[in-house]
């Protein structure tokens, strides 16, 4: 009976350790770069770089966020997409696709999105000036979900323009 029970607890444990492992295997700085430039190749644009220093700035907003994690942008000098999930197994998939699933809410002929949709986190995404990212990713507090954050370098939706002008 004991071993049955030391089994059952090593069973366990490794099936937590692999959730985890999976969870950050899913958020590396690779994982948001493809997710980016899988979405922006679909829209004939350019791919988006990693770049440490705009990282850094998202990873020290996010750490900011942790205790309420609050979907408030930092008003920072880079382009943001912020995200919450309520599980925390939420990764870069979740957030990136949750940002492009945007696009059928956007008209590229009139640069407009649908009345009373949201399209600007799509747009920020393929925004064919903003070639360096940088995300984070951070547990928020007592239990309270996932915050996850992409900063754009040059940040886009500037507004009277275009996502897909030519640089």
């Amino acid at each position: 009976m004991a071993s049955s029970k030391s089994s059952l607890a090593l069973f366990a444990l490794a099936m937590a350790m692999a959730v985890v492992a999976n969870v950050s295997s899913q958020n590396t700085p690779q994982d948001y770069v493809n997710l980016h430039n899988r979405a922006r190749a679909a829209d004939g644009v350019g791919p988006v770089v990693w770049n440490n220093n705009v990282a850094k700035f998202a990873q020290d907003y996010a750490a900011e966020r942790r205790a309420d994690c609050r979907l408030v942008h930092s008003g920072g000098r880079f382009g943001e997409n912020i995200y919450w999930g309520s599980s925390q197994r939420m990764t870069a998939a979740n957030a990136v696709n949750s940002w492009v699933s945007e696009k059928q809410n956007y008209h590229r002929g009139s640069n407009t999105c649908d009345t009373g949709k949201v399209c600007g986190h799509y747009t920020q995404v393929v925004w064919r000036r903003s070639t360096r990212i940088g995300c984070a990713r951070v547990i928020c507090d007592r239990n309270r979900g996932v915050f996850i954050i992409c900063s754009y370098d040059p940040p886009g939706n500037v507004r009277g323009r275009g996502p897909f002008l030519a640089k």
